[in-house]
C-alpha cells in the first residue's frame, strides 16, 4: 500500500486547490495534512475514520476536517474486487487558514471564519439547508478558475462559518501532524483490520506486522486512536452493523454473525453500549424517518 505523507497538496502558485474525483474506489490510505479539506462524496459507499470516530459514508455528506486531523475513506469491499463495475465521485477542497493573508486573517470582520477553522479541528459534519446550498456551490466551483472561484469559495466559507447546523466528528483534537513512518505503519494496520474484523483477530497478528511485541502494539494503537485496539474493532464492528440494519432486511441474528460477533447476547450487549438502543429499534426508528 502506498504510504500518504504529510505534504501540502497545493501549490504554491494558488491560494486553494479543488478536485474533482471519480474512481474505482476512495483512497484507502489513513493519513494527515497541514491543509484544511472539505469533502463530499457524491458517489459511493464504505466507511470513514476521522479522528476517533467510525462511521459508514453515503453520498452528501459534507465533511470539513482541520488541519492534521488524520482522516481515511474506505469505500466498501465490494468497489476492491477486480470484476466491479461500481465507481467513486467526489469534490474536494484543500485550503489553509492563512488564504486571505496573516494581515487580512487578523482583522475582526474574519472572527467567525477562523472560529470556522478552530472548531473544524474535531471534524464537523453539516446538515440542513447550509449542506445542501454548499454541496451546489462545490459542484460549481469545479467548473471555475481565477477570481471566480476564489469569490465562490468565500461564499461556501461564509455559509460554513455562520451556520449552527453541524455536529462534531471526533471527540479530541490531533494537534500535531503524524510523521511519514507513522502514516505508513497505521495505513497498513487499518488494511488489514479492514479486510478482516468480520472475523477474529488476535491481537499478535497486527503486533507482528508492525514487528512489536503485543504490548507494545496495544499502546502504540491507543495513542493513535484515542481508543484501545478491542474497544475498535467492537465499534467498527457495530457501525458495520448498523449499515446492515439500515440497508437490508436479514434478521438480526444474521446481522450479528455477518458483523464478526459470536454470540447473538454479545452482539446486542455491545450494539446496545455503543448506539444506546437495542438493535430492533435502531431499525424501527430508521424505518420510521
Amino acid at each position: 500500500m502506498k504510504a500518504a505523507i504529510h505534504k501540502s497538496a497545493i501549490p504554491e502558485s494558488q491560494i486553494f486547490m479543488i478536485k474533482y474525483l471519480e474512481d474505482q474506489y476512495f483512497d484507502p490510505v489513513w493519513h494527515s495534512h497541514s491543509e484544511y479539506q472539505l469533502f463530499v462524496p457524491l458517489e459511493g459507499t464504505g466507511t470513514r475514520f476521522i479522528g476517533d470516530s467510525i462511521k459508514s459514508f453515503a453520498p452528501n455528506e459534507l465533511i470539513l476536517t482541520g488541519a492534521n486531523l488524520p482522516h481515511l475513506w474506505r469505500s466498501d469491499e465490494a468497489y476492491f474486487e477486480k470484476s466491479s463495475s461500481l465507481k467513486i465521485r467526489g469534490v474536494v477542497v484543500y485550503l489553509q487558514e492563512s488564504l486571505l493573508g496573516e494581515h487580512l486573517m487578523g482583522k475582526e470582520e474574519m472572527v467567525q471564519l477562523k472560529k470556522l477553522f478552530k472548531r473544524s479541528s474535531r471534524g464537523l459534519e453539516f446538515y440542513g439547508d447550509v449542506k445542501k446550498q454548499v454541496i451546489i456551490l462545490m459542484k460549481e466551483l469545479v467548473q471555475l478558475t481565477g477570481l471566480e472561484s476564489f469569490i465562490h469559495l468565500l461564499r461556501i466559507l461564509n455559509l460554513l462559518s455562520s451556520t449552527k447546523e453541524y455536529h462534531y466528528i471526533s471527540h479530541n483534537e490531533y494537534i500535531n501532524p503524524f510523521k511519514e513512518n507513522e502514516t505508513d505503519r497505521m495505513s497498513s494496520v487499518y488494511e488489514y483490520i479492514l479486510k478482516n474484523y468480520r472475523k477474529k483477530i488476535h491481537l499478535n497478528e497486527l503486533a507482528d506486522l508492525l514487528y512489536m511485541t503485543p504490548t507494545s502494539f496495544s499502546r502504540y494503537f491507543t495513542t493513535a486512536n484515542n481508543k484501545g485496539f478491542a474497544k475498535f474493532i467492537s465499534e467498527l464492528r457495530v457501525k458495520h452493523a448498523c449499515k446492515l440494519l439500515t440497508d437490508t432486511d436479514l434478521s438480526i441474528a444474521t446481522i450479528s454473525e455477518r458483523s464478526g460477533f459470536k454470540t447473538l447476547s454479545n452482539f446486542n450487549k455491545q450494539f446496545k453500549d455503543e448506539m444506546k438502543k437495542k438493535p430492533s429499534d435502531y431499525k424501527k426508528e430508521f424505518l420510521n424517518i
